[in-house]
Parts: structure tokens; sequence; C-alpha cells
């Protein structure tokens, strides 16, 4: 099992001791102030606050315990009072953090019994502005959110960027392991050289018999405690034979415990190289989707690019699901998604079963491998491609839209959904191809598109909305 967490953040508020003598209160009084504001955000992240930064050593130490906290996803600037910009520049140019500034203050509104002390105290704008030029003219990327803290506009602006750096820090030891690719497949093929240089991604080529050797030693209680939960989750068709369902659970217990040795976040195992081996009866169709559901990454047919969109898009939004669009639907203005029988059932329908079924399959020439079969839950949804571009570079190609209500396919044994576009599917679907988007694709629940977009520039790749 994959565990989930909250980003963890740290809080660089900033002031000067210019207003030490004239009002004696004011440390203890913003720091007051940042901890009322992180309680306020306390569902979005962990929060981390040393002490109000009140000169450049200050600044130079906190961003420095930062950086070597390995819990720290990123810092959120935070300005108390105004404070000279140049002071933030030398703690700026050693951090290896995102960073962002909310540009916040104490009190909402300006009103008639305000003094001089709450001017000073709220006079957080224009160190804000010498402070961001410092940063701009520093070339560093920093988003900005402006608001009332307590207003749900800064708390979700404040909670996309703190995935997003999460999601950035993840990617800079994230490992993926593949095991065979499709031939002549051209979108799955890029520089991992420069996967790892741009976003930490190491592509770790894999055999099945390394597999295989983790498949002997797998016990009968753990072949059993996955049908249990198989159990729980699904509802199992009479027809799939007890054999059948023995030797899918025995492949995905194998396929975990070579992911969990070897540090592994996502894999991608291309079906004729299960075939070619020699050794095993079925394609580990049910293990990709349980798999993705414990919160591992997953691509099919040797897509590293694919499941290193997954695992990001399992942090960015709770449950990365693997798909492709299989043919185009101009009366609903739709496209249909789906794949050869792998998917995140947690982004299932809620109103109707989950189904685990026999099902016949030619690709592979191998016996029926047990697949689990739903339709995705009506919505706003995310679709998004991880491309490979010309001279190493990656350019993120998203599309928000709807996910339709639709009627049943009986005859599409594979989880599948139907996915209108908000810009509708002729310009969605041109101008997909025009940016270059893959045919392999992560699908979200919800409009997370500013999430991914906020990790793009972070990461240093491109990003296009279609």
């Amino acid at each position: 099992m994959v565990d989930k967490k909250k980003p963890t953040i740290g809080v660089l508020g900033i002031m000067q001791e210019l207003y030490d003598k004239t009002y004696p209160k004011i440390v203890e009084t913003q720091s007051n102030y940042v901890k009322d504001v992180i309680k306020e955000l306390g569902d979005i992240a962990e929060f981390k606050f040393i002490k109000p930064a009140r000169n450049r050593k200050d600044i130079e130490e906190i961003v420095e315990t930062y950086n070597n906290d390995k819990e720290i996803d990123g810092i959120i600037i935070m300005m108390l009072t105004y404070s000279p910009g140049q002071r933030i520049v030398p703690a700026l140019k050693k951090n290896n953090l995102p960073i962002m500034l909310a540009n916040i203050q104490p009190l909402p509104s300006v009103t008639k019994d305000w003094d001089m002390e709450l001017l000073t105290y709220n006079q957080g704008i224009h160190g804000a502005q010498d402070n961001m030029n410092a940063i701009v003219r520093l070339g560093i990327n920093c988003p900005v959110v402006t608001g009332n803290w307590k207003e749900e506009e800064l708390k979700n602006f404040v909670k996309d960027w703190s995935l997003a750096a999460q999601a950035a820090k993840v990617c800079k030891n994230l490992r993926i392991a593949v095991v065979g690719r499709m031939p002549g497949m051209g979108d799955i093929t890029f520089d991992s050289a420069a996967l790892l240089k741009k976003l930490g991604v190491e592509i770790v080529d894999e055999s099945m018999g390394k597999i295989y050797s983790y498949f002997e030693k797998v016990t009968k209680k753990e072949i059993e405690d996955v049908k249990a939960e198989n159990a729980k989750n699904f509802e199992i068709d009479p027809k799939l034979k007890e054999d059948q369902h023995n030797f899918a659970a025995k492949f995905q217990v194998a396929i975990e415990k070579f992911l969990e040795d070897n540090s592994y976040d996502g894999y991608s195992i291309y079906f004729d190289s299960v075939k070619d081996d020699g050794r095993f009866e079925q394609l580990p169709l049910m293990a990709a989707s349980n798999l993705m559901a414990k919160g591992y990454g997953y691509g099919a047919e040797g897509d590293a690019l694919a499941a290193t969109v997954v695992k990001i898009g399992h942090i960015l939004g709770n449950n990365g699901h693997f798909t492709e669009m299989y043919a185009m639907d101009f009366e609903r203005d739709s496209v249909f998604m789906s794949h050869m029988g792998e998917g995140n059932w947690k982004v299932a329908r809620k109103d109707k079963p989950i189904k685990l079924i026999d099902r016949f399959l030619g690709i592979g020439d191998l016996n029926n491998p047990p697949t689990v079969v739903f339709n995705v839950q009506p919505g706003e949804g995310t679709i998004t491609s991880l491309a490979p571009l010309s001279e190493g570079n990656f350019r993120l190609v998203v599309s928000k839209g709807e996910v339709i209500d639709s009627e049943n396919y009986s005859n599409v044994e594979m989880p599948y959904f139907h996915f209108k576009p908000d810009t509708g599917v002729r310009n969605a679907m041109t101008n997909w191809l025009k940016n270059g988007g893959t045919h392999h694709q992560c699908f979200n629940i919800g409009d997370i598109t500013r999430r991914w977009e906020l990790f793009a520039k972070m990461v240093g790749i491109e990003y296009v909305r279609v």
C-alpha cells in the first residue's frame, strides 16, 4: 500500500525590527496572526512556522532550515510588515523548494477605528511589492494569491499549490519499472535521461524473470487475502473460475512485492513480455486495477510516461486513473474513454456495482484474465498527458470537461466513460493532436487543471490546456 499524506509547508513570515520600540508587542501579535492563518488552513496541509524573520540573517536561517527538512514540500511567504526586498535575495538564491507569496493581511477591511498601530500590522502589501519585485528579477517562479485568508478562494489556491509542491518533490525520487515496450509505439519513446534531469523520474528496465522470482514465493494466505479484498470491493462474476482468480491474485501479490522491495512508485508491463516469458497463464489486468487503487502509477505497453503521470495524478487529484481515447461521439460531443482492462476502480460511479468478470481477451494469446469493469462517476473531470517533445523536452497537455451520464455498455468489458471536453470534442481533439498529446492519459475526478499548471511551472515543463 502506498501511503498518502498531506503536504508539509514551511511558512516564512517576514517583518523587520524598525517598529519594535514603538510597538513592543508587534512580534508576538504578528506571530499569533501567522498561527491563526495556519489553523485556518489546517485541513490543507501540515504547516511549520519557526518564528518571524526580522532581518536578512533570520530569512537565510529559516529558508536553510526548511531546505534541510526532508518533510518540507514548499515555502509560503507572508509579509507581516514591510521589509526591504533585497533582504530575501541571498536566501532565495540558495533555495531549492517551490515558493509562493500569500498576499494577505490580518484584517480584511480598513475601518474608522484604525490607528497607526493597526496600519502597521496590516501594511503587508507594499512589503509584498518590494519583495516580489526582487523575486521577479531573480527569475524565480513564485505564484501569488491575493485575498482574505478566511475565504475559500484563497484556501483553494493554497491547496492547489501545496499539492503541486508535494508532487514536484515526489517526482525528484520517483522510480518507474518498465518490463518491455510495444515495438514501434512512438509516443512512449523518449529520452529517459532527459526525464531524470527535468523531473527527477528514474526509469528502470526490468524483466519478467525478476517478477517470476516473487511469483514463486507467494503463499496461499496471500492469495486468499487478495480474494477476500476483491469480495469486499467487487461483484464477482459466478463464471469466474477459482483457478483463474487464484492465478490473478498470485500475480498481483508478486508484482506488488516486486514494486515494494525495489522502491518503485509505478510500473508498466508490455503484454507480449508476459506471453513470451512462457511461465504466466494470463495478463495481470486485475493487478493493474488493484495496484492503481492502492496508489501506484501505471501505464500499459511499456508506457513509462503514462505510469509517471498517473502517479502524479494520485497526488494532485487523489486517484489517478489510466485510460485512453477510443472513439469520438459527435452526437454527445464527447470522446469514449477506455483501455484493455486496467483502471483505478476508485473513480467508479457510486450507484452501480464494480464487477470482476471472467473475460475473454485475445491479446497476449493467454487464458482469460479476470478483469475489473466499471463506469466512471459522472461529473467534472480532468484528462492529462505527459507528452515527449524534441530535444529532451516535455509538455503537459490537459483537457477539462465532464464525465457524462451514459447507459451501460454490456459488450464493453473494460472500464469506460464518455468525456465531454469544455471546449467541444472537435476543438479539444484537434488541439490535443496539434500539441502532441499522447494516446495514453491520466484521468482525475474534478477540475485539477490549476494544480497541473502549477506543477508544470515548478518542474520547468510546458503546459497546454486544450
